[in-house]
């Protein structure tokens, strides 16, 4: 029997010419997303200032900087926050149900249609959002009016059905398959030794999920569903196409003809046409997109990490 020897105190292990190769790429690899990302922040900054001090007559909105961007961050985040309550629970309920209920090629095959969905590039998403979903959506639309139009979220109806809502539904189509994909694949990854202990103590499957799986799995679905986000957050040409904007909007009107825009969807819309310090605007938008998107990665990774000792994985 031949024994393994820790190399001699003091005495420096030889590495190998590729694992010096590949560890000096995989360090630059990291160092170049941080320069990039700092860049990015720079460039934000130093651009958007102008914008954010600029008086209204040199901008085209004709508005100080907070009243021009309040509405579009208003529109940014109600339309990331009901994609996101749509998309969720239906993301985790596929990725459960191919991963542990439905027999092994049909899971297969819906596991392959979901990812089709990610290669669907946007601008089919808007024109499918704005030739039938939209159409489709006015009779539900007349039929929340009618019996819940006592609420501000639903009434008067849009004839169109180009609302916010519809433009949610379709962000929540686009991001359901990063999310489905990354659910499934850490549902997969549950020890199985968990899932038949619970299975033996007389668990059906569904308190077997929720016993064992979803406490395994809890930090992945925190992951997925915050790069969801990020996609709703940042998504620009679907909600363009498909939203009927109105100028400075703030509603709580979900399914109006009047809606407030996205700060993605304003930035490509108004970005041709802009000169002088109304470019400057659009950037300081691009910034407060920026410092969202960060500040949203931040909290969810401080909620992985809170409830990382209380995990299953742990």
């Amino acid at each position: 029997m031949t024994s393994t020897q820790a190399p001699a105190p003091g005495r420096a292990s030889v590495r190998r010419p590729g694992d010096r190769i590949f560890s000096g790429l995989s360090l630059s690899a990291g160092v170049l997303i941080l320069v990039i990302l700092a860049g990015v922040a720079i460039f934000l900054t130093v651009q958007g200032i102008p914008g954010i001090t600029a008086h209204p007559d040199e901008v085209k909105s004709g508005k100080s900087f907070l009243p021009y961007v309040w509405p579009l961050v208003y529109g940014t985040l109600i339309a990331a926050t009901i994609a996101m309550v749509i998309a969720v629970p239906v993301a985790i309920g596929v990725a459960l149900f191919i991963s542990h209920y439905a027999p092994r090629k049909l899971g297969q095959s819906l596991g392959y249609l979901i990812d089709l969905l990610a290669a669907v590039p946007s601008v089919v998403y808007g024109l499918w959002g704005i030739g039938f979903l939209a159409p489709h959506m006015v009779p539900f639309y007349a039929w929340l009016d009618e019996h819940l139009g006592f609420l501000p979220f639903f009434g008067p109806a849009s004839a169109t059905g180009r609302t916010i809502l519809t433009a949610s539904i379709v962000l929540a189509v686009m991001i359901l398959p990063i999310m489905t994909a990354i659910c499934r694949e850490i549902f997969l990854q549950t020890p199985r030794l968990h899932e038949e202990a619970a299975l033996a103590l007389g668990a059906t499957r569904w308190e077997m999920a929720r016993l064992a799986i979803f406490p395994y799995a809890r930090s992945g679905i925190v992951s997925a569903a915050m790069l969801g986000l990020g996609r709703a957050l940042g998504e620009t040409l679907a909600v363009a196409m498909v939203l009927s904007v109105g100028v400075g909007t703030v509603t709580a009107n979900l399914i109006g003809s009047d809606n407030p825009s996205t700060i993605a969807a304003n930035i490509a819309l108004g970005f041709a046409e802009a000169t002088g310090k109304s470019v400057n605007a659009l950037i300081a938008s691009g910034l407060v997109l920026f410092v969202i998107t960060f500040l949203v990665n931040f909290a969810a990774r401080s909620i992985v990490d809170r409830r990382k000792e209380f995990s299953g994985a742990n």
